[in-house]
């Protein structure tokens, strides 16, 4: 289930692309298959362990191009071990929320995007947000946990006002948000109850078959309660000569 639109990136052969924040790397994976060099990053070791596991499978099977690079590394999102300008693409999906020095992070995906590169940031929308946190403190007053609600404007301003140009924004995972709605009043950690479990059969199914149906309701809804929103940006190309 990707929430970044890889066609608007732009990324193919050749690609260098950081995921920051890679979980279980379902961005970098996408990214690994259309021939990107990619760095899975994130501070979680054990997921980083799964998704190092994934990229020698997906070479083995053919999955990847033979001369794209994968690699999962470990480390702060707030002091990157990477140059100045060392990626065209920087993704950073579902992280930001999580972070409490926010400007501190976004910075840091800056400065390691190269100039003419692209960064896209998602996090969660706020309305489907602001509903999880009134329905359950245990969604979000946990160690590791979303420590504020992002307006998009508010994130747009905080990246554009570090040199950034904003290009596009997108919603997506509409489906996604009575599911949480749902599991934020049965209780978060309660998977066992009937609506839940319910609700989750029919997401499976529903990112399994992609049927039409569903495709073109999520599309509908998308603008109204999508639960993630992405914003893309580039950097600008340095001027050489003044000009």
């Amino acid at each position: 289930m990707l929430t970044v639109d890889f066609d608007r990136l732009g990324v193919g052969p050749g690609t260098r692309v950081i995921d920051v924040g890679a979980g279980l790397g379902r961005h970098s994976f996408e990214a690994y298959r259309r021939g990107a060099d990619v760095v899975a990053f994130d501070q979680n070791a054990d997921d980083l362990a799964q998704v190092k596991v994934m990229f020698g499978a997906m070479a083995e099977a053919g999955e990847a191009p033979e001369h794209a690079r994968a690699e999962a590394v470990q480390g702060d999102a707030l002091a990157l071990p990477y140059e100045d300008g060392e990626f065209d693409v920087v993704i950073a999906s579902e992280i930001l929320e999580h972070i409490p020095s926010d400007e501190r992070a976004i910075a840091e995906l800056v400065r390691i995007l190269a100039p003419g590169g692209a960064l896209v940031v998602t996090v969660p929308r706020w309305l489907p947000e602001r509903i999880c946190w009134l329905f359950s403190d245990e969604y979000h007053a946990n160690e590791g946990g979303h420590v504020r609600i992002y307006r998009a404007d508010e994130l747009r301003r905080k990246i554009a006002g570090l040199g950034m140009r904003f290009i596009h924004s997108a919603h997506a995972h509409a489906l996604h948000s009575p599911y949480w709605w749902l599991k934020c009043l049965a209780g978060v950690s309660n998977e066992k109850h009937w609506a839940v479990a319910s609700y989750h059969r029919m997401l499976v199914w529903d990112m399994m078959k992609r049927p039409w149906l569903t495709r073109t309701a999520e599309s509908a809804l998308d603008p109204l309660i999508g639960k993630s929103v992405a914003l893309y940006f580039t950097k600008p190309a340095v001027r050489r000569g003044g000009f």
